[in-house]
């Protein structure tokens, strides 16, 4: 299955996306993600305090006939670009054209629309893949009097322990509202931003080892990689914690005062996230001006070691020099061991600039 792992898209895709949009009326339902022609498919799990169902539904039709009046519905779209399909289940839900456009928008925002009779939040559920890299995922929530409605792109999500508390009946889900439901949700994908902090962490302390010892310029392409993925990551987390204090301060009807409760204890670790994000994206900046640093360093290093050579052979050169030169005259040219003694010379220069740079603690 096909991971969308995040990374920049050159100004051309990006065009011919916005191109699709550009001239339509507001509220028309327009697919701006990567996966085209796939299938929608619909995961319906209806549970009250004694009964479970799970159900599969390839049809508007379908999915209508599996709502029962006594249970909440959790319907779990995977596939938005059957932008037809999510336009009639979507409406047979009482949402509104406007909201439909922003749960196919795969570049919308996150956000929390509330209406009379339902609401509605946009989000980015981030999570590591099975090959260790940062995925991306744009996931919609609706909430209605009787269920939730999920619209998302992949079979992938974060939401495996929800369901498996539903249908262990573990905790308090089951005796809730879907309120609470709704709540499950939004906290799934909070905690697992927790996930996604620890994964830049280890990249971060990682490359902190690699700028120390060894400043290649692979090292410096990494970090500048780091960099993107940090910004990018806060700029989908940062805006949560916003939205989740609108919902604790919301008169909505669809949210009761105990979900409130803990949709202040997501709010919390929303607050926290963004604290760490925000000295990750200092550690990451920082992480550049370390490698150029130590770069410089390296190069004074260099620099230093050549100095060094060159002022010991400039004086071995100065004396080489002179003795090279072609008059009569030089009565040293003559002597028997002149040239043993000019060695000798040499030698004993070369050693006491040795002696004087070592205890200058030069070398």
């Amino acid at each position: 299955m096909a991971k969308k792992k995040i990374s920049f898209k050159s100004n051309q895709k990006k065009k011919s996306k916005l191109h699709r949009k550009t001239g339509k009326a507001p509220g028309t339902v327009t697919y701006m993600g990567k996966r085209e022609g796939v299938a929608s498919k619909v995961t319906i799990i209806n549970y009250n305090k004694s009964d479970y169902e799970v159900h599969k539904a390839d049809s508007v039709e379908a999915t209508i006939k599996l709502q029962k009046s006594d249970m909440l519905q959790w319907v779990d779209v995977v596939g938005i670009s059957d932008e037809r399909f999510v336009e009639n289940l979507g409406t047979y839900y009482g949402l509104g054209a406007l909201v439909l456009e922003d749960a196919v928008n795969t570049q919308q925002r996150p956000k929390i629309d509330e209406y009379e009779n339902y609401i509605f939040g946009v989000f980015q559920m981030l999570y590591i893949n099975d090959d260790n890299e940062l995925v991306a995922e744009h996931v919609a929530l609706a909430l209605v009097k009787n269920g939730v409605l999920v619209f998302q792109e992949l079979d992938d999500d974060v939401f495996a322990g929800v369901r498996d508390r539903i249908k262990n009946k573990a905790g308090r889900i089951r005796n809730k509202g879907s309120d609470y439901l709704f709540f499950a949700l939004l906290d799934a994908i909070v905690d697992n931003y927790f996930v996604v902090l620890e994964h830049l962490n280890a990249r971060i302390e990682v490359l902190e080892v690699e700028v120390y010892e060894n400043p290649r310029q692979e090292v410096a392409h990494k970090i500048q990689e780091l960099k993107k993925d940090v910004l990018k990551v806060r700029r989908w987390i940062f805006p949560v914690k916003e939205l989740l204090s609108r919902l604790i301060d919301s008169e909505s009807e669809l949210i009761n005062k105990d979900t409130k409760m803990f949709l202040r204890d997501a709010l919390d670790h929303s607050i926290e996230i963004n604290e760490s994000l925000q000295i990750y994206r200092e550690m990451s900046m920082s992480l550049m001006e370390m490698y150029m640093s130590n770069m410089s360093n390296k190069m004074n290093e260099v620099m230093k070691v050549l100095t060094i050579m060159a002022s010991i052979f400039i004086p071995l050169t100065f004396i080489a020099g002179i003795y090279g030169m072609n008059f009569d005259n030089m009565p040293e040219l003559h002597w028997e061991y002149g040239y043993l003694m000019v060695w000798g010379v040499m030698i004993l220069l070369f050693l006491l600039m040795l002696i004087y740079f070592k205890r200058k603690h030069w070398l």
